[in-house]
C-alpha cells in the first residue's frame, strides 16, 4: 500500500492571498503522541519555580533581540502591521516577564495550613492545603494574536508558570511565525537547562483533535470561534477522563450609551466608536458589536459623527481570505433585514481588502426572537450594529436577550457617572450589564485588555467555557489543582508546606496570614 504523504503547511500572504512559503506538514497522530510524550516527560523538569521564572525571561530576552525578524514574519502572515506588531511584541515579552515574577513569589500556590486542635467540635486534623501543577497543557494559537495568543503568549506563559509544559497547536494563518517563536523558546529552555519539550508546537485540524484527546494532556487552553472552540470543549469533556477545558469563544460586546452622555458628548462618543470599533480592522475579541443609542436629536448627532469617523477610515485587510468572505457574507444578509439601514456600507474595499461601516436598526426589532437574532451575533471584522431605543424599556429587554460577553460598556452621563441623577439610573444600569460580562467598562472603550493582576478577561458561556481569566496573573489558575495533607509526618510533607517554611512562601496558618 502507496504512504500517505503529510499535507504541507504553507504560509500564506493576507494581502494577496498567494502561498509564500512551506514552513512545514500537519502533524500526524504518532507525531502529535511524541509531541506530548516529551512534554509529560519534562514535568519534572519544571518543578523548580526558579527554574521555570529562568525560562520565562530569557524567552523574554530572545523573542526581544529576534524582535525585527518576529514582526516581519508575523505582519507578512497576518497583515497587522508593524506599528501594531511592536506593541503586541512588547505585551508578550511583558506577560513573560510578570508571570516569571509570579513564578518566583509562589502566591499562586495557596498554601494554607490549620493546625490540629483537639478542643474543636468536631476535633480538627492537622491539615496542609497547596496547589500542584495539572500536567501537560493543550494551547490552541488564536488567529488575531499571532504573538500575545499564541506560541509564547499568555496561555503558554501562565501554564509554564504553573509548572506545566505544553504542546501549541499553531494557527494555519501564521504557522511561519509559529515556527520561529518556537525555536526562540526552545533555545530558552536549552540556555537554561530545560529540555526542549517543555514547549511543543504541532501543525493541522486533525493534530488540533487529536491533541486535545491523548489521555497525557491534562488541560486545554483556546481562543478562536465558537464553533471550533465548542468542537474541541465537547472533545475535552467526552474523553474517558475528562480534562478542563478554558475556551475563549466569541463576544458581542455590548455598549449602552445614555442619553444624557449622547446630549454633553455626542460628538465624542460617535469618534471614540469609530475608533475601538475598527482597531485592527475589526478584528478584537472585545471590538463594540452591538451599540444601544438613543433615538431623537441626541442619537442623530452620535450617528453624525460616527458616519464621519467610520467614512474616513481606510479600508484593511483580514487575517485571511476565509475570514474577508466570511465578512462580506454576514454584513450582506444582516443589511438586507427589513428596516435595517447602513449609514456607511461595510464591504469589500477591493480584492483583497474590506471597508468599514455600521447597520443602523429600532431596538424594538431586537426585543424578541426571530430573523433579527442575526444582529446579536458577532460579526468578525469592522462592524457594528447600532441599535436605536425610544425609552430604557427597551434596553433592558435587548439586554435581557444577550449571551455572556467578555465586556460590557456604559456610556453615562455626568450626574449618573456620579450617582447624583434622580433616576439612579447609572447604578441601575451598571446592574443590569455586570451579570453579562466579565468585564464592565465606563465610559471608556473595551479594545485594549491591560495585563494586571487585577484584569479578568473571561466571561459567561459563549464568550468563555470556563469562569477564569485568560489575561492577568490570575489565568496560572487555570493549570492548578490544590490538594490537602492530613497529618502527614512533617518529614514528608512537601517544602511548600513546612512549618519553617523553609521556601518563604506567603501562607495562611490558622486563618491569619502568617507574620501578621
Amino acid at each position: 500500500m502507496a504512504a500517505t504523504t503529510a499535507a504541507p503547511v504553507w504560509s500564506v500572504d493576507p494581502r494577496t492571498g498567494k502561498p509564500r512559503e512551506q514552513v512545514a506538514v500537519e502533524a500526524t497522530a504518532d507525531e502529535v503522541d511524541t509531541a506530548v510524550r516529551g512534554a509529560h516527560a519534562a514535568r519534572g523538569a519544571l518543578a523548580d519555580r526558579t527554574v521555570r521564572a529562568a525560562l520565562l525571561r530569557r524567552s523574554a530576552e530572545l523573542l526581544d533581540e529576534a524582535g525585527e525578524a518576529v514582526i516581519e514574519a508575523a505582519d507578512a502572515e497576518t497583515a497587522l502591521g508593524p506599528g501594531r506588531l511592536t506593541g503586541e511584541l512588547a505585551r508578550t515579552t511583558y506577560q513573560l516577564r510578570a508571570f516569571a515574577d509570579l513564578a518566583e513569589e509562589g502566591g499562586f500556590l495557596d498554601v494554607l495550613i490549620d493546625h490540629a486542635d483537639a478542643g474543636l467540635t468536631p476535633p480538627r486534623p492537622d491539615l496542609r492545603r497547596y496547589k500542584i501543577p495539572l500536567g501537560p497543557v493543550a494551547v490552541y494559537s488564536a488567529s488575531n494574536f499571532p504573538l500575545a495568543f499564541s506560541v509564547p503568549g499568555g496561555d503558554t506563559a501562565s501554564a509554564l508558570a504553573a509548572g506545566c509544559p505544553v504542546v501549541v497547536k499553531a494557527h494555519p494563518d501564521h504557522p511561519a511565525t509559529s515556527e520561529l517563536c518556537a525555536a526562540l523558546l526552545h533555545r530558552a529552555a536549552r540556555d537554561v537547562g530545560l529540555p526542549e519539550g517543555v514547549v511543543g508546537l504541532v501543525h493541522g485540524f486533525q493534530a488540533g483533535i487529536d491533541l486535545v484527546r491523548h489521555p497525557l494532556i491534562a488541560a486545554a487552553g483556546f481562543t478562536g470561534s465558537v464553533r471550533g472552540g465548542r468542537a474541541l470543549y465537547d472533545a475535552a469533556a467526552s474523553r474517558p477522563h475528562p480534562i478542563p477545558f478554558h475556551g475563549e469563544l466569541g463576544s458581542l460586546n455590548p455598549v449602552v450609551i445614555t442619553e444624557a452622555a449622547a446630549a454633553e458628548r455626542a460628538e465624542r462618543i460617535g469618534a471614540g466608536l469609530a475608533g475601538s470599533m475598527t482597531l485592527g480592522v475589526g478584528q478584537f475579541c472585545v471590538k463594540p458589536g452591538l451599540v444601544l443609542a438613543p433615538g431623537g436629536e441626541t442619537g442623530d448627532r452620535l450617528l453624525t459623527a460616527l458616519t464621519d469617523a467610520v467614512s474616513d477610515t481606510e479600508a484593511g485587510v483580514l487575517l485571511d481570505h476565509r475570514m474577508r468572505q466570511a465578512f462580506l457574507d454576514g454584513v450582506r444578509t444582516r443589511a438586507a433585514l427589513p428596516g435595517v439601514e447602513a449609514p456607511v456600507t461595510p464591504g469589500a474595499g477591493g480584492e483583497h481588502t474590506v471597508s468599514a461601516g455600521f447597520l443602523a436598526v429600532p431596538a424594538a426589532h431586537l426585543t424578541t426572537e426571530g430573523p433579527y437574532d442575526l444582529l446579536l451575533e458577532e460579526c468578525f471584522g469592522p462592524v457594528t450594529v447600532v441599535a436605536r431605543y425610544t425609552d430604557e424599556a427597551e434596553i433592558g429587554a435587548v439586554l435581557a436577550r444577550l449571551p455572556g460577553n467578555l465586556s460590557a460598556t456604559l456610556h453615562l452621563g455626568d450626574a449618573e457617572s456620579a450617582g447624583t441623577d434622580d433616576a439612579g439610573r447609572g447604578a441601575r444600569l451598571l446592574a443590569e450589564v455586570t451579570p453579562l460580562a466579565g468585564r464592565v467598562v465606563v465610559n471608556g472603550w473595551p479594545t485594549g485588555v491591560a495585563v494586571a493582576p487585577a484584569q479578568h478577561h473571561g466571561g459567561p458561556y459563549p464568550a468563555t467555557t470556563s469562569t477564569c481569566t485568560s489575561v492577568g496573573g490570575s489565568a496560572v489558575e487555570r493549570w492548578l489543582r490544590p490538594v490537602a495533607y492530613q497529618d502527614t509526618p512533617p518529614a514528608l510533607l512537601p517544602p511548600e508546606l513546612r512549618e519553617d517554611n523553609p521556601l518563604g512562601l506567603p501562607r495562611r496558618v490558622d486563618g491569619r496570614a502568617e507574620g501578621a
